[in-house]
């Protein structure tokens, strides 16, 4: 295949700009995307696909129109899991793409447009800049653009002969990549239609192919009528969201419109020069030649600007590519998200700095000043918004379920982190993340039946296989995990009622504490949900817990609140043993006098305040946001 690929695309000519762009290309997806991010998901993307070791998923995927393209995409795309290997791998398509669309243009054209070459793989570029997971697409893209080429390479001009091999190819791919066949059907016909002006056997083609996909689904599949011409088309509305649907139809689309319009360029071209023939041909000719020698430098000069300009193309459009279609927006949020779910939180700070805005950075900005013990210290020198502590509105949606499951988990909320996964896994199917926290929860829970059940089927994934193995034979050797640390402090953790999932949070934080007194994240958290809604009477009968913890003294926002809460009040606070710090006096005092000079104007008065105040509680209580919010 490879060998025939080579001879029919004429390897790469000298002063070839491709492997520069492949390596750039390469490293872009390495560094800059991360791929990584796009394998975790965090919410965002739903199709990445299931992956399992074993007999039982290979027949169950095989065993369908497309399953075995299908089956062999999950398995590479789990490389996405390892940044540099998912590049490699991502890479290698696009440049297969570029080699199979280099092979059918020159099989069907005397025009050497080589930059039609680079379409597919600029344009699975574009997707991914965007966040989105082309890689199941582009390989049935690629199967059926493979079969184009053995059929421009094997083909005859014996027609009978041509449909036979046509006949073979497309039962095979019906069978390998389903839908994609739609598109080998296509691109042969316009190839034989076209350019090979044999419009009979191009018809055909195109009329054969209801039949074969009726002939394949019916009789070997044995699947209904409506599913054959449902797994005809590239995509299902049923499956995928309408993003998914345009990138699936655009990259199907792109080389058949691209070719159609060579033809429509030769057609034109040849028009044109007939156009300029006639009586005066000759008097031209001999004029031409008068002057061809004079003009040779000339014309020397521009051919070679143009095949500068012809190579250095792609890798200019590729650029520009990056600049309009990179959404930094998009990969930070999938950054924190990854981050925080593999607990790397001084690199969830870092990164959810650049976007405060965002309830959901908001939210694991917050697990991760908690996990670094420095929530009830430093909550206000991040952007703070009231519905980000728990997502209660978010859930309602499946991202904001998607990143509220482990918030629970942590608090010692077992069953409701459970309630959330499992609504996430309905909608993202079997990601070893939710089997990895649902094994986790029913190992807490005690219920070693179902987690093994879960465990059992991480041990056939790629990369959480070790992790399930292990618990596999702690379970094996000690059903109660009595010895796990990890297991042992979440049941410590857990309500002794299961609660309504419909409690309001507040509800939450203080049945988790009258569960365990000890609790500091539900603590931490009804403190900042009751500074966050400014429920500062509630607020100050709370502020006796701080002595079940080993705080040194009352952290700052919690000094500033309580003395708004005076100062508005006039009611004192017991402060159970504790002092309120000099400094946090004179800083109210500040403070208040900027607020005066400006005769109580909070508008007039917020740059300065913004300057000096904009990470503490005080700024927040007047203007509902902290400084990075602005």
């Amino acid at each position: 295949m490879m060998r025939l690929l080579r001879k029919l695309s004429g390897g790469v000519a000298v002063g070839d700009v491709s492997p520069l762009f492949f390596v750039l290309y390469y490293l872009y997806l390495w560094r800059v995307i991360d791929l990584r991010l796009i394998r975790h998901g965090g919410g965002i993307i739903w199709n990445f696909p299931v992956f399992y070791k074993g007999w039982e998923f290979f027949r169950e995927s095989v065993f369908q129109p497309g399953g075995l393209v299908e089956y062999v995409s999950a398995f590479l795309a789990q490389f996405f899991y390892i940044g540099w290997a998912g590049a490699l791998v991502a890479t290698a398509q696009a440049w297969l793409l570029w080699l199979c669309t280099g092979t059918i243009i020159r099989a069907i054209s005397s025009w050497r447009l080589q930059w039609v070459r680079f379409i597919l793989p600029i344009a699975l570029l574009i997707f991914y800049a965007r966040y989105s997971y082309p890689f199941g697409t582009a390989m049935a893209l690629l199967a059926a653009l493979g079969f184009v080429c053995l059929y421009m390479g094997t083909s005859s001009k014996k027609r009978p002969t041509n449909f036979l091999v046509f006949l073979a190819l497309s039962i095979i791919l019906y069978a390998t990549a389903g839908g994609a066949y739609l598109l080998f059907v296509v691109v042969c016909g316009i190839c034989e239609l076209f350019f090979r002006r044999r419009p009979v056997l191009g018809l055909s083609f195109l009329l054969s192919a209801l039949i074969i996909a009726y002939i394949g689904g019916t009789g070997v599949f044995n699947i209904s009528i409506n599913d054959v011409f449902k797994c005809f088309m590239p995509s299902s509305y049923d499956e995928y969201s309408k993003d998914i649907l345009v990138m699936v139809y655009a990259l199907y689309l792109l080389l058949p419109l691209a070719l159609v319009g060579l033809e429509i360029a030769q057609l034109l071209a040849k028009f044109k020069g007939m156009s300029h023939g006639g009586a005066g041909a000759v008097t031209a000719a001999s004029e031409t030649a008068e002057k061809s020698e004079r003009r040779q430098p000339a014309r020397t000069l521009a051919s070679s600007a143009r095949k500068a300009g012809a190579m250095l193309a792609p890798l200019l459009i590729c650029v520009l590519v990056v600049h309009l279609f990179h959404s930094d927006r998009q990969k930070t949020l999938m950054a924190v998200d990854y981050y925080a779910c593999n607990g790397m939180w001084p690199q969830v700070l870092q990164a959810s700095a650049r976007y405060p805005h965002s309830k959901f950075i908001n939210h694991s900005a917050n697990r991760a000043l908690y996990h670094t013990g420095r929530l009830a210290n430093d909550m206000f020198m991040y952007g703070q918004q009231i519905g980000a502590l728990m997502l209660s509105a978010e859930t309602r949606y499946p991202m904001g379920r998607w990143k509220s499951f482990d918030t629970y988990i942590d608090l010692g909320h077992i069953n409701m982190a459970e309630y959330r996964l499992a609504a996430v896994m309905d909608t993202y199917g079997e990601q070893p993340i939710v089997l990895r926290r649902l094994a986790l929860i029913n190992m807490v829970k005690g219920n070693t039946g179902a987690a093994r059940v879960y465990l059992g089927a991480l041990s056939k994934t790629l990369f959480d296989a070790g992790w399930a193995r292990g618990y596999l034979e702690r379970i094996e050797r000690d059903p109660n995990l009595s010895t796990d640390a990890e297991i042992q402090y979440l049941r410590s953790m857990m309500p002794a009622a299961d609660g309504d999932f419909k409690s309001p949070i507040e509800t939450v934080f203080l049945d988790l504490l009258d569960s365990n007194r000890h609790n500091q994240m539900a603590f931490e958290y009804l403190m900042a949900y009751y500074l966050l809604t400014e429920q500062l009477d509630k607020f100050v009968q709370h502020i006796g817990r701080l002595n079940d913890f080993n705080y040194p003294e009352i952290p700052r926002p919690y000094e500033e609140a309580i003395l708004v809460y005076t100062s508005r009040t006039h009611m004192p606070v017991e402060l159970h043993g504790r002092r309120i710090r000099p400094e946090s006096h004179q800083r109210f005092k500040g403070f208040e006098d900027v607020l005066a000079r400006y005769m109580g104007n909070k508008e007039m008065a917020f740059n300065e305040l913004a300057e000096d105040y904009g990470d503490s509680y005080l700024f927040y209580y007047v203007y509902g946001f902290s400084r990075t919010e602005k």
